[in-house]
């Protein structure tokens, strides 16, 4: 199995921009100067600000180590264009492109020895004990500032200006080795006055190879699926942050969110329990060590008895009276799958990581929240210190859907300290989490484990399905403790086929019942209550589109196979997520119900870059390339499409839509398919693939080791193929067995 070291990833080093309060700049970690760039406005130089409601125009790439990153922002009418060069190592390349004037400032410095002409084009400044050089294209100006920063500005020649600038240790060698991801380019950074007039070219040639690199790599997506790669990894690069505090890196799902200088609700930083395993999952798609990383980051919070707290942070502390919907170990599973084409070649230190606390915090739920008919139900245990404890207010935090209608009846059972409604969605999540954990629990050598997660959840789901089903409105409902089944509708019903409920055929009438365009489907699906719920009202989570729900409820129909469902439906939200990107260059933590509604004020409680609005983009990509426990599933989505750079074991995943259905690892083709031909079960081994194909057409499978395509028709019904190494003689013979 794949093993990889337990290392913190990303590593809080080198030159960043994970300084939570500015967009415009890169920190070198852990302490060291922070350097940003701003414009020159009527009243002073404009340095501050730049979030999704003020100023912030579009955030451009960004790699996970800072190695390469570009933002655009507009303030005092002028436009200001940043490309940074930084990521591990001391040195920082910067260029910064304005109508207006340019503004630097590096902060955070002991000292800043004054040039004998006032030029400021080469000068040299003291952080800690390390002496820096600071040399830029241009020459600056002091325009004031405070004692602790150079504040210059570079007046305009032309039209547009631009600043090259470049920040090295006084006595960094003249040539230094490539930067992480750098391909083969070593510079000179020497940082001397020899390099005035050659720090454009420098600088140039820098950020020039770290784009080269980041693109050769770079999670990518065209056609029908636009540029949802390109939304989906600026969400996540963009929002990690450094915690000095604490001494790590974090991504919460939204730096705007957890920083009150951005306007937030929190001092510097915030980790909220199923955020953070959204946002991890949405990371496993950019690189694993990443994503690894960012699922690690709350777990270390649980408490004594298991819980993991909805919230922690800097200045609110932490949520002891409640936790929030138990996903992590279905999220860290998908995730682990998605990994590679065999487990041979996933990232098992993943599960042997967090394993031990998912499984503590599985197993609180039942003791801690038993509600009506011994169901589970969301609940917020008493507090002493803490007088908002243990009400009905607190146990709808708990659920994550703040102010749902759903529980608007809802009481709170101080008995019990959950509420008086035994809830579909919280017991069929619990219940997909015990069958990730279970499959978990096989693959790290806990097999009893195993057994007994199984042994639970076959049980809780008969009992569940006996409750929960509605038999009048032919679907699950929530149950009030009087024994009644609420009328309330929401996404979270579907929840029940991610649980695995419902036969095949309640699954099928159930699912086509919810999703009809006045309950949740449409052409804006799974609103967060149906249309014709008296609660409905397009606000937060009383009607808005949210990506969890959204992801949650597909993958219920995926576990079905009910793909004329969840087709329309994913392709219905791929269009909301991309139109919000292409239009505002915002990843919505929800997205308007009804048209024409523009979630960009703050007080439409809508914030503009949030990590798990990508997961929008995940269950499109799930339409070409899906990873289940039986294997990969792989289909045409109908129209031309291009998926390239997954991160696996093997190399990196791509997958194409056009005539035909290609699949390849690092420019080697696995897959040839005809666009009606769907493939499930693809594992590939170092000496064998096999799979299952269905539909009508041909397909190609490169036999493992090498060798030429084999042929195999397809017709109608599943066809299993199985190939060793070259598609030997032996393994042609299995065909369709």
């Amino acid at each position: 199995m794949s093993e990889r070291p337990a290392a913190v990833t990303p590593a809080p080093t080198g030159w960043n921009t994970w300084d939570v309060r500015t967009h415009t700049g890169m920190s070198r970690l852990p302490r060291g100067p922070r350097v940003r760039f701003g414009v020159l406005g009527p009243d002073g130089p404009v340095l501050d600000g730049f979030t999704w409601r003020d100023g912030l125009d579009r955030l451009g790439p960004h790699t996970v180590d800072g190695s390469y990153a570009e933002v655009t922002v507009r303030a005092a009418g002028h436009r200001l264009r940043l490309t940074f060069a930084g990521g591990p190592g001391d040195v920082l390349d910067a260029r910064a492109e304005s109508t207006g004037v340019v503004v630097l400032s590096v902060e955070g410095l002991d000292a800043i020895e004054e040039p004998t002409d006032s030029s400021y084009l080469t000068t040299t400044v003291r952080a800690g004990d390390i002496r820096w050089t600071v040399t830029t294209s241009a020459r600056g100006r002091r325009v004031g500032g405070p004692a602790d920063a150079l504040l210059l500005a570079f007046d305009a020649e032309a039209s547009e200006s631009a600043v090259d600038l470049r920040m090295a240790p006084e006595h960094a060698p003249a040539t230094m080795a490539p930067q992480r991801g750098a391909g083969n380019c070593a510079t000179s950074h020497s940082g001397t006055a020899d390099d005035r007039p050659h720090i454009t070219a420098l600088t140039a040639g820098r950020l020039a190879a770290h784009r080269a690199a980041a693109d050769r790599t770079r999670l990518c997506s065209t056609g029908w699926l636009g540029p949802a790669a390109d939304a989906l990894t600026r969400a996540v690069t963009w929002n990690t942050v450094y915690a000095p505090d604490i001494g790590r890196v974090l991504t919460p799902t939204s730096r705007d969110f957890v920083c009150a200088e951005r306007k937030g609700f929190y001092g510097t930083w915030a980790l909220h329990a199923w955020d953070t395993f959204f946002t991890g999952l949405a990371a496993s798609a950019v690189d694993r060590d990443y994503a690894r990383g960012i699922f690690g980051q709350i777990l270390p919070y649980a408490d004594a008895a298991g819980m993991v707290p909805n919230r922690v942070s800097d200045e609110r502390g932490r949520t002891d009276d409640r936790s929030q919907p138990p996903v992590g170990a279905h999220t860290v599973h998908q995730a682990y799958l998605a990994g590679g084409l065999s487990p041979g070649t996933r990232d098992t230190t993943l599960l042997t990581d967090t394993f031990p606390a998912l499984l503590a915090w599985h197993d609180w739920w039942p003791r801690a929240r038993r509600g009506p008919h011994g169901l589970l139900a969301w609940g917020s245990d008493p507090i002493a210190d803490d007088p908002a404890s243990a009400t009905l207010d607190r146990a709808r935090r708990e659920s994550g859907l703040d102010d749902s209608p759903m529980y608007d009846e809802a009481r709170y059972d101080p008995a019990t300290h959950t509420m008086d409604l035994a809830d579909v969605g919280l017991n069929a999540l619990h219940i997909a989490d015990a069958e990730a954990l279970a499959d978990i629990a096989g693959i790290v050598g806990q097999g009893a484990t195993a057994d007994r997660l199984r042994a639970e959840a076959a049980t809780a789901r008969a009992v569940a399905d006996r409750l929960l089903w509605d038999e009048e409105r032919r679907g699950y409902r929530n149950l009030t403790a009087a024994g009644a089944h609420d009328p309330h509708v929401s996404p979270t019903m579907l929840y029940a086929l991610l649980g695995g409920l419902p036969d095949a055929d309640r699954a099928a009438a159930m699912a086509t019942d919810l999703l009809r365009p006045e309950v949740l489907g449409g052409a804006r699906p799974l609103p967060s209550v149906a249309r014709n719920d008296p609660g409905f009202a397009a606000t937060y989570w009383r009607g808005r589109i949210w990506a969890p729900m959204a992801y949650l409820a597909v993958r219920g129909l995926r576990r079905y196979d009910l793909t004329e469902l969840s087709r329309p439906v994913v392709g219905a939200l791929l269009r909301l997520f991309l139109d919000e990107w292409r239009e505002y260059g915002h990843v919505r933590e929800n997205y308007p119900a009804v048209a024409g509604e523009n979630l960009t004020g703050l007080q439409k409680r809508s914030d503009g870059l949030m990590a798990w609005g990508g997961l929008l983009a995940c269950l499109a990509f799930g339409e070409l390339a899906d990873a289940r426990p039986d294997g990969w599933r792989f289909a045409h989505p109908g129209e031309p499409a291009e998926l390239c750079n997954l991160p696996l074991g093997e190399g990196r995943l791509d997958v194409r839509a056009a005539d035909r259905l290609t699949v390849g690892v690092d420019g080697r083709t696995l897959l040839d398919m005809a666009p009606g031909v769907v493939v499930r079960g693809y594992l590939l081994t170092g000496d064998r693939v096999s799979g299952t194909a269905e539909g009508v057409g041909d397909l190609l499978v490169t036999p493992p080791g090498g060798g030429p395509p084999v042929r195999v028709e397809v017709a109608g019904g599943p066809r299993s193929f199985t190939f060793g190494p070259a598609g030997g003689r032996n393994a042609q013979e299995g065909i369709g067995t």
